[in-house]
């Protein structure tokens, strides 16, 4: 019996051994982001959060480790949407963040500085972090979220970029939709009814 045991302890051991997963490589997330990008377009989601950040359930929602610094994730997820030729980004951020203080979370202040100067002026909106989780949990039903978590310990640090069309504004979105509006009121005034000269 004591054999059959020792035997069989060792084979649940050995058995567990060879299905477990290999130690992910620093570089498999920006293997990933870069097999990302070209897939993910208008309204979806990349997420560049703190450790803390919750596993959510949703099966829209990837998320990778990536054991990385916060920044340097930040970083190269802002290089790899600008590189694209279909997306950019429109960021959001924690509303709690500029109340948190060095006494309780060392270090936020000069985290607050340095993710100012890495976005180099683009526009950040605040939205309360309940409100963030509670908008990517409805987004999740039918659009994709990677979730990239980092080894950031400062509490409302993450990074909420929304992607928008590249070579479509909002501009071009609202001109458009005004003549549609207007065509129905005076079919004969459709764009496309109109010769060209």
């Amino acid at each position: 019996m004591r054999r059959f045991l020792i035997l069989f302890c060792t084979t649940v051991l050995f058995t567990g051994a060879a299905h477990a997963a290999p130690p992910a490589s620093p570089l498999d997330w920006k293997t990933r982001v870069d097999g990302s990008i070209p897939l993910l377009g208008h309204r979806n989601w990349i997420l560049v959060v703190d450790s803390a950040y919750p596993l959510q359930s949703s099966p829209g929602v990837e998320t990778i480790e990536t054991s990385a610094p916060h920044l340097d994730v930040v970083r190269y997820v802002l290089g790899a949407v600008s590189h694209s030729i279909h997306v950019r980004p429109q960021i959001y951020m924690d509303a709690e963040l500029p109340f948190v203080p060095d006494d309780d979370a060392p270090g936020a202040s000069d985290y607050r500085a340095r993710i100012r100067n890495l976005f180099h002026g683009l526009p950040v909106q605040e939205i309360p972090h309940e409100k963030m989780i509670s908008t990517l949990d409805e987004t999740s039903r039918q659009f994709h979220v990677l979730v990239l978590k980092t080894t950031m310990t400062i509490p409302y640090t993450s990074v909420f970029i929304r992607l928008d069309c590249k070579y479509w504004s909002s501009d071009a979105e609202a001109r458009m939709r005004e003549m549609m509006n207007a065509s129905k009121s005076n079919p004969t005034a459709s764009p496309a009814s109109k010769p060209n000269h």
